[in-house]
């Protein structure tokens, strides 16, 4: 850990998460102490992935982030699917992807150009990952507008959802073999493996014990933090989608935040970039089409029909982020211009 306080700080405000949740204190105290308890969950899966990513390399690395940040993610929507709430889950997953493509990616462009007056990574993999992009779009678009223009019946609707969700699962489990496996070295990212013969924070094995640690801490947190926000967002008056859209995203996606962020601010862009982007494309093309064949081994199949809101996000935040982020350079600028975007999502979601 960076220091005791640090150490200190995770111990108490976990303990009091768990506290005020187990012996069920007012709502508002239970959400305060879930959130600050997140900040350090997060913080320690940071260091955790930073670790491994030291010994597997920042492209593995970054994968691990993505996936075992969005193992909070996954764990929150499997709740809200059992319990049917198919309008939050598909707010939730859409406040993820445009959370990471342009709150984490532009918050960590923004702080890791103001250190850097420019930042390189590798230009082949920002292609690929803006095309990937656009192929979540589409995979999420054109179900949307055959099933309304063409009024589908609940059969067809159905079996659409579901061929849709296997070929974009297909499509990254494609993606993984083709970055993992046959074209490595292609998109090995030499800036960002540079190690500026910086020391580990700790030994592989207990580097990855410390990974499984944080991730189910953060899963354990943010389901609290979860179990508050109905009353909470009731008592202040948000709306669902809001709640959806950002709230719950940006909980579950607080470890990716912390994560990116640190990788900036060393020079190691692409590492940042693996993870805001890696986890939007995860979260699109494999979380939200397992969430769908879940739903349907609950008994009640989720349909893969976005509305035109959350199209609309998805769509303006794949644009801004496939046009800052495929030329493989990035300044401080282009990461104000994504957090604008942003807000200005926010702004619009929160008027619903």
């Amino acid at each position: 850990m960076r220091s005791k306080w640090f150490v200190a700080g995770l111990a108490l405000f976990f303990a009091l998460s768990a506290g005020s949740h187990f012996l069920h204190w007012n709502m508002t105290v239970q959400f305060a102490f879930s959130a600050i308890a997140i900040l350090f969950v997060a913080g320690f899966l940071g260091q955790a992935t930073e670790s491994v990513a030291h010994y597997a390399g920042q492209r593995l690395g970054g994968f691990l982030n993505a996936t075992f940040g969005n193992a909070a993610e996954l764990i929150i929507a499997l709740f809200l699917v059992k319990e049917g709430l198919f309008d939050m889950v598909k707010a939730s997953l859409t406040g993820a992807i445009i959370g990471n493509l342009l709150l984490v990616l532009g918050l960590s462009i923004l702080l890791g150009g103001l250190k850097y007056k420019q930042q390189r990574y590798n230009e082949e993999a920002a292609g690929h990952n803006a095309t990937l992009m656009v192929l979540a779009v589409i995979g999420l678009f054109v179900p949307a507008m055959f099933v309304t223009s063409e009024r589908f019946s609940a059969a067809k609707d159905e079996l659409l959802s579901l061929s849709v969700a296997a070929i974009l699962i297909v499509s990254y489990l494609l993606w993984l073999v083709f970055s993992m496996v046959t074209h490595k070295e292609l998109l090995r990212d030499e800036q960002s493996q540079a190690d500026h013969d910086e020391a580990p924070a700790w030994s592989r094995r207990r580097s990855i014990v410390y990974l499984l640690l944080a991730t189910a801490m953060v899963a354990l947190v943010s389901e609290w933090l979860v179990g508050t926000l109905d009353q909470f967002t009731t008592e202040f008056g948000l709306s669902e989608l809001f709640v959806g859209a950002f709230l719950i995203a940006i909980v579950g996606n607080a470890a990716e935040h912390s994560a990116a962020v640190m990788l900036a601010l060393k020079n190691k862009i692409g590492g940042a970039v693996e993870i805001a982007v890696g986890s939007s494309l995860q979260i699109a093309l494999f979380v939200a089409p397992v969430l769908i064949f879940a739903s349907a081994l609950f008994g009640k199949t989720m349909d893969i029909l976005f509305t035109p809101i959350e199209l609309t996000a998805i769509g303006v935040s794949v644009f801004i982020a496939a046009s800052v982020s495929r030329d493989g350079r990035t300044n401080w600028y282009e990461g104000a211009l994504l957090l604008m975007v942003y807000f200005i999502l926010g702004i619009a979601f929160f008027l619903v």
